[in-house]
């Protein structure tokens, strides 16, 4: 062989070797840019997860912040509405004044009236048994 076929098959196995390892270069490429392509849906996807559970924590902090207004308002009503019962000083103080007075013990005008009659027919039935008992003697 001729140099002038010895140097065309170096340019040709030169040509070859280059182009092998472009081939190489352009595979490893299209897998990197395949992970590339992979790893940014992932990143959609979990960004468009995200978003919905923050939007789903947002509704339900808001929801929360409503029934502890809600229940702030209930305690104030129960407050005010506590304020207008007796204290337990005011109680016993008029307790002690319903036992000083014993209104279970006080009577009506039609009570002494009949407790007055009855008084007065026992006294007559007593006189009328002292008669009796006098007179057979």
């Amino acid at each position: 062989m001729d140099e002038e076929e010895q140097g065309f098959l170096q340019e040709n196995n030169l040509l070859l070797d280059v182009s092998s390892r472009v081939r190489s270069v352009e595979g490893r490429y299209n897998l990197l840019r395949d992970r590339v392509l992979l790893i940014n849906n992932n990143l959609v996807d979990s960004h468009k997860k995200t978003y919905a559970e923050i939007s789903s924590l947002t509704e339900d902090v808001k929801e929360m912040k409503e029934d502890l207004f809600r229940i702030k308002e209930s305690l104030k009503h129960l407050l005010k509405e506590l304020e207008l019962f007796a204290r337990r000083e005011d109680v016993k103080f008029l307790e002690k004044y319903i036992n000083l007075w014993n209104p279970l013990k006080l009577v009506t005008e039609s009570d002494v009236e009949r407790m007055i009659e009855h008084h007065i027919i026992s006294k007559k039935e007593e006189e009328h048994a002292k008669k009796r008992r006098s007179s057979k003697h």
